[in-house]
């Protein structure tokens, strides 16, 4: 784990948390700058073992103990996962039954390829409604993906929560209201 800056809000970026989308996602988090208001703790390559979906509990006894143990001693008031899909996988990502199917709503893309969606609910427990955890996808071997998530992790290490909420709101209307629904639905069901 590597840190940048100092004092609040505290976040914690993490990417490469299995399979081989390290290969899309590392070099992301490895190009960020320091914040310029608070810390950045980053993560940028849990494992490039095989791929353990992280909404299966077996993840986090093995590769993703790192994480939980990253949490829980950083604390963050954002958490931020990356996470990088193959094209065919779009539609199970974006499924409406996800939540039904996976346990997790569905993902909701922002615009070329990067979707926002939620983190695991084994990693969601950690954080209280008044923290913002999330999950971001892109779509592998795409460079427009990369540079669209690198500039909105630019923004969110730069913010306070509620500014980069705002910016995001104002960038992509209609999935960021669809998204935030799905969030609180969500993280309302998984922290009673």
């Amino acid at each position: 784990m590597r840190k940048l800056g100092s004092g609040m809000p505290k976040r914690l970026f993490v990417a490469g948390l299995h399979g081989d989308e390290w290969k899309d996602t590392t070099d992301i988090l490895t190009s960020l700058a320091p914040p310029k208001i608070g810390s950045l703790f980053i993560i940028s390559k849990v494992s490039d073992g095989a791929y353990i979906s992280t909404l299966k509990s077996e993840y986090y006894k093995k590769d993703g103990k790192k994480i939980i143990e990253s949490v829980k001693k950083v604390n963050p008031d954002v958490y931020i996962e990356l996470h990088a899909y193959n094209k065919e996988h779009l539609k199970d990502l974006t499924d409406d039954k996800r939540f039904s199917k996976r346990g997790v709503p569905p993902y909701i893309e922002l615009e070329g390829g990067v979707l926002i969606g939620s983190v695991s609910p084994h990693i969601a427990k950690y954080f209280p409604m008044d923290r913002l955890c999330l999950s971001f996808e892109i779509q592998k071997g795409d460079e427009r993906s990369r540079r669209i998530l690198l500039e909105l992790l630019e923004i969110l290490k730069d913010a306070e929560v509620n500014e980069f909420l705002i910016d995001l709101f104002k960038r992509y209307p209609n999935p960021v209201r669809d998204a935030t629904i799905a969030y609180f639905r969500y993280h309302e069901l998984v922290i009673r």
